[in-house]
């Protein structure tokens, strides 16, 4: 190990980390990484880093950059909209507002997507362009790209990294869900803990609010799978060993690591005008069906390695941050918020499960880990386990009677993704908080859920 590892957790969440302990400590064993190698109180097991890992390298030291502290949902992240309508008014159309976002919101291992495009030349405006693109074709409003990390798309996307079965998944399914734990969840803020912050975030108790969680589908998948191989073939020539062939790696400033990062953040742009497209779906039915607006409160990634100036040793630098599960949570003042956010910190979108809260954070002066934080709940169980455990029927009879709204894409599919399956979402977020990685701004209860 190169440097420490660093796990933020209680020892309740300790216990469920796992061999997910080991990947940290793998980690710390990359070149040029620095600092330390961290894992949020979400940890679990992930391909190459874990699900909630944390890694900086520098590249003036042979930082390298690897796949595996991204994932492959490159990108998947989380949009918050708030409603001008509070969840009593919305009470006596709930169900009709349910059965309307059913059909608009594709969801599944299969085709299907808001936006159909037939091939490269249509898709690299989205690669490039993110959700600006998106709104640029009429798919949103400018508004909303004030509220999006880094304004709605990562800068130096290279399409040309991007292989042509890549563009061939990406084509098909641009705006929709996917499968796995992705969602469409309609909630309402069910407890305000700090209302100035909140209010700058545009929330209040009791208002009806929409969140979309999904990533850059089989197109980043693709990308990822493609890199890892290109880099696992050249490492030798690097002179780079490390201690799993999933952490796949090479130098930030080689001609592999410059095509993964364009590659990747063409993912990322791919993911954000997903989102985007998600999103505006969800508009027009609210629109129709409560004569409800709804406005962006943020949207931010939870997969991505972004080149970031950060104190080490006392002195700035210039790092390949890793996030792998893991939120950036930008403090007060940072430059890169919005204005009419700067003074209140970085929203920070944390989902639930379904049947359990969901959390708005913000990010804090002096946050550790390069100023990031959790990214959700984190599993304890497999998928199989999951769905082994419960029947997917019974489950959403019993959400149903505790007033949520269920419109599953299968029934194993929303078994997989049963509560029990995660870890509990409260715990999480208090000892992120506790650990002076972010602070509480609402808590969000769901009331429809459109799974994935």
């Amino acid at each position: 190990m190169r440097v420490p590892g660093v796990l933020f957790a209680s020892p309740e969440l300790l216990t469920t980390a796992g061999n997910a302990i080991d990947q940290v400590a793998n980690v710390a064993e990359l070149p040029g990484v620095v600092d330390a190698s961290y894992a949020m109180p979400d940890i679990h097991w992930g391909y190459g880093f874990a699900i909630g890992g944390v890694a900086a390298t520098d590249p003036e030291q042979g930082g390298v950059v690897s796949p595996g502290g991204v994932g492959f949902d490159i990108s998947c992240g989380v949009r918050l909209m708030a409603a001008d309508i509070d969840a009593s008014d919305l009470e006596p159309v709930l169900e009709k507002l349910m059965d309307g976002l059913d059909p608009v919101i594709p969801r599944g291992m299969g085709k299907g997507a808001v936006w159909r495009l037939p091939g490269r030349d249509e898709l690299t405006g989205i690669l490039t362009g993110g959700s600006r693109y998106a709104v640029e074709q009429g798919h949103g409003e400018e508004r909303d790209l004030l509220r999006c990390e880094d304004a709605g798309a990562v800068a130096d996307a290279d399409p040309d990294q991007v292989g042509q079965r890549a563009i061939e998944r990406g084509a098909q399914q641009v705006g929709s869900l996917g499968s796995g734990n992705h969602f469409l969840e309609v909630q309402r803020v069910g407890e305000i803990y700090d209302p100035e912050v909140a209010e700058a975030f545009g929330l209040r108790t009791g208002q009806v609010c929409v969140m979309i969680h999904c990533g850059s589908r089989g197109l980043g998948h693709q990308i990822c799978t493609d890199h890892v191989r290109a880099m696992e073939r050249q490492m030798a020539r690097y002179g780079i060993r490390v201690p799993d062939r999933q952490l796949a790696c090479a130098p930030v400033d080689s001609a592999e690591g410059r095509a993964y990062l364009g590659a990747m953040a063409a993912a990322a742009n791919y993911g954000r005008a997903n989102r985007q497209l998600l999103a505006q779906a969800a508009r027009q039915v609210f629109r129709r069906v409560a004569g409800a607006r709804l406005d962006l409160v943020y949207d931010v990634s939870h997969n991505l390695a972004k080149l970031e100036e950060h104190q080490v040793d006392g002195e700035r630098r210039r790092l390949c941050v890793h996030r792998k599960g893991a939120t950036r949570a930008l403090p007060p003042g940072h430059p890169d918020l919005p204005p009419d956010l700067r003074d209140a910190g970085q929203p920070v979108l944390i989902p639930g499960t379904m049947g359990t809260s969901s959390y708005v954070l913000a990010g804090v002066p002096g946050g550790p880990a390069f100023a990031s934080t959790c990214h959700g709940a984190g599993r304890v169980q497999s998928r199989h386990q999951a769905a082994r455990g419960v029947d997917g029927k019974q489950l959403r009879a019993t959400m149903e009677r505790q007033g949520i709204a269920v419109r599953p894409s299968s029934w194993r599919g929303l078994a997989e993704e049963a509560p029990d399956a995660y870890k509990d979402v409260s715990a999480v977020i208090e000892a992120s908080e506790g650990a002076g990685l972010c602070r509480k701004v609402a808590r969000l209860l769901p009331i429809g859920v459109v799974k994935g």
